[in-house]
């Protein structure tokens, strides 16, 4: 199967898997992201990273989507190409019903108005030698926003907004604690009243009481400003209380997307019953609700050189034959439920059914 196969057919069972399309604030398709790797006397093109590799969903406006996964499976260099910090290989990112995929840096302008970044690690996002006060207007002086008071204004609006004092705005970034530097990068994402937010990591630097915080600071302004949330973590533990729908991603693919409660009530993908596995509980009536522990063996493949077939087969505890030879399409496995597994074949792909096991046999593997 070539990856143009690959790419239309996941491209058009996502599209189904979506609630409504027509709500849809962003539209993602067969979406890739190469990295080239030179080398040689002549610093020649060798290979590509594929950090994005064909991803395809829908976001729906005021929706919060996750996507989850271990380091190094491409998660944040999605998020940072649907913003357009990075310009995408090949696909289509249709935001607010404009495909932005190809737009010049001078065109994006009026977009990235409507598009704001939350970094992971706000001590390296926020400028050292500026104080609060400017770096939190600096959306508002670039997109020419009012007067010079009006900023001011506006930036002691968001301070409070934030539950920070406004007296705040005089200092630098070194004078506050992890969970104020956070909110300060929170401030700045909302200054402009954003349609949509990437979220990259926004509590790992934190402590748990901090955490709760934001999470409760986050949740206040998506219902006050109507905004739309795309939130990327390694924590599924986290999006389980706040996010709607989840992606699971590996090796630039998305595996699984789901309802947040349908993912860990019913996975599909053996990769996300391995994640679910590790969720780290307190109490035995939280054990007794994931899945039974998965010990999976070896480390995330090169994606540089990804494995043939199914990208998780190497490391997968229900692999059979042919996982090593049929890369799976992601299809709907059930009512807004879609998996990219070849426990779950693609009906419509006659020559692959034929390859694989009767559906006994792929049910006793599924429970197994």
């Amino acid at each position: 199967m070539t990856d143009s196969q690959q790419g239309g057919s996941a491209g058009t069972t996502e599209q189904s898997t979506s609630r409504s399309a027509s709500d849809s604030l962003l539209t993602v398709r067969n979406l890739k992201k190469h990295y080239p790797v030179r080398s040689g006397l002549f610093n020649r093109i060798q290979q590509h990273v594929k950090a994005v590799d064909g991803v395809s969903f829908d976001i729906e406006r005021g929706e919060t989507f996750a996507v989850v996964g271990e380091s190094g499976c491409g998660k944040t260099t999605l998020g940072k190409t649907l913003a357009r910090l990075y310009s995408p290989t090949e696909g289509e990112i249709r935001f607010d019903g404009q495909d932005i995929a190809s737009l010049s840096e001078r065109q994006l302008k009026s977009v990235r108005r409507n598009i704001q970044v939350v970094y992971q690690d706000p001590s390296s996002s926020l400028n050292p030698r500026r104080r609060i006060e400017d770096i939190i207007a600096e959306p508002l002086v670039v997109h020419e926003v009012g007067t010079k008071d009006e900023r001011k204004k506006r930036v002691a609006e968001l301070l409070r907004r934030v539950d920070l004092p406004v007296e705040f705005k005089h200092r630098y970034p070194s004078a506050l604690s992890g969970g104020q530097k956070q909110r300060v990068a929170v401030a700045r994402a909302v200054a402009l009243e954003p349609k949509f937010v990437v979220l990259d990591e926004p509590t790992s630097a934190l402590d748990v009481s901090v955490q709760a915080k934001i999470i409760s600071l986050l949740d206040e302004l998506q219902t006050e400003l109507e905004l739309t949330y795309l939130i990327i973590s390694h924590d599924l533990s986290l999006v389980k209380n706040i996010a709607d729908r989840i992606g699971v991603m590996y090796l630039g693919q998305l595996m699984e997307v789901a309802d947040s409660e349908k993912l860990f009530k019913n996975p599909l993908n053996p990769y996300t019953e391995k994640l679910l596995s590790a969720i780290p509980t307190v109490y035995e009536t939280e054990e007794a609700l994931k899945p039974p522990t998965v010990d999976i063996e070896g480390e995330t493949p090169n994606p540089a050189n990804p494995p043939s077939g199914c990208p998780f087969h190497p490391r997968c505890h229900k692999q059979f034959e042919p996982c090593d030879e049929i890369h799976p399409d992601l299809i709907e496995a059930d009512d807004e439920h879609a998996v990219r597994c070849l426990l779950y074949p693609s009906e419509k792909d006659v020559e692959v059914r034929n390859q694989l096991p009767s559906d006994t046999e792929l049910a006793d593997i599924r429970t197994d």
